[in-house]
């Protein structure tokens, strides 16, 4: 059975708002012309290692090594996009934090807001990608790393929340009572402040389980400005079980309040629900490269569109970035200037 992942083709509307732009226009963040970024964030980076495929690891005799990191990616991909952006964590000094950092400054993410130690290792994870009917499988490494043990004086909040939108993942807030802290002090500055506030759920069970995740999360997606959760993720976190992924869209709305809500329920569909109605993304299936950043990228695109006030016209961004996260390996999605306006093909472009 061949791999495949979504790329976009066309959009339904579910609802009564006959006027996408004006909805769209409505639920976009406050306007960044005075702002210093665009989207700033935070996360651990990290070290990801993977299987040749049909590999195990247990008996692996080759690993490829990327850099790695949720939150990286995002800024990553937006940055290529023409956002201006800014990740911050905190890495030991050697060559695999020097690795993580040369793959981000590459398609110019700002990180002045990296800090660096004198001690500690770095976070790893290990991929064995999986063949059908055989599940991709990841194992973590991530103990006794700095960044578990961040606390809010490690970094300059005036600067990191001099931006339009503040960009927090489950992810991060997962690893310690620690990282949970930072993310909530991090969406409560920006609340204060006016400041929009994207979450994306991507709940992670080899982190932590479903109630906690609702406990730490739930109150930055009562503040959220928009937020992205799967049909998975709201029937582990949120314990919502109906079976059409729009009115999973709409019910995490209703729930937590939110302006917007973008779902995802893997290649069956993407659905956004606003106040003003619901629509669902009809989806097409790409082959398959190499699986992690895939949702990253989704992400990104559709923040780049949520930004110029068209949530609708990033959805459809974030398919088609979705699906070329897919050609390549790496976390990191690339996408050279021009990429996303070539025609979906096989062929060589000469």
């Amino acid at each position: 059975m061949t791999d495949t992942v979504t790329a976009t083709t066309t959009i339904a509307t579910v609802g009564t708002s006959n006027d996408t732009a004006t909805t769209a226009a409505r639920y976009g963040p406050r306007d960044g012309a005075q702002a210093a970024f665009d989207l700033t964030t935070i996360g651990e980076g990290q070290i990801r290692l993977t299987c040749e495929r049909g590999d195990r690891l247990a008996s692996a005799r080759h690993l490829r090594m990327s850099a790695a990191g949720s939150e990286a990616n995002v800024a990553g991909l937006l940055s290529q996009l023409g956002r201006r952006t800014s990740w911050a964590t905190k890495l030991p000094q050697g060559e695999l934090t020097h690795r993580i950092l040369s793959e981000y400054r590459s398609v110019g993410v700002d990180l002045s807001h990296v800090v660096l130690t004198q001690h500690g290792r770095v976070a790893q994870y290990f991929l064995e990608p999986g063949e059908y009917p055989l599940p991709g499988r990841v194992t973590y490494d991530r103990l006794y790393t700095p960044f578990r043990d961040i606390e809010p004086a490690d970094f300059n909040w005036d600067s990191l929340l001099d931006t339009r939108v503040v960009f927090l993942t489950g992810i991060t807030a997962a690893l310690t009572q620690r990282t949970a802290e930072v993310v909530r002090y991090f969406a409560d500055a920006a609340q204060e402040r006016g400041i929009a506030i994207a979450l994306d759920v991507n709940f992670r069970s080899l982190l932590w389980d479903g109630d906690q995740a609702r406990s730490v999360l739930e109150p930055i997606a009562r503040s959220a400005s928009i937020l992205f959760c799967s049909r998975a993720d709201a029937q582990v976190v949120f314990g919502l079980t109906h079976s059409e992924g729009v009115q999973v869209c709409r019910s995490v709305r209703e729930l937590l309040g939110p302006p917007v809500v973008v779902s995802t329920d893997a290649a069956r569909g993407t659905y956004l629900s606003t106040a003003e109605g619901d629509q669902a993304f009809e989806i097409e299936q790409v082959p398959i490269v190499d699986r992690p950043g895939a949702g990253d990228s989704f992400v990104a695109g559709t923040l780049h569109g949520w930004l110029d006030g068209d949530v609708s016209r990033g959805i459809a961004t974030g398919l088609r970035t979705a699906s070329l996260a897919l050609t390549h390996h790496g976390d990191l999605t690339r996408v050279p200037p021009g990429e996303l306006d070539l025609a979906l093909s096989g062929d060589i472009v000469r």
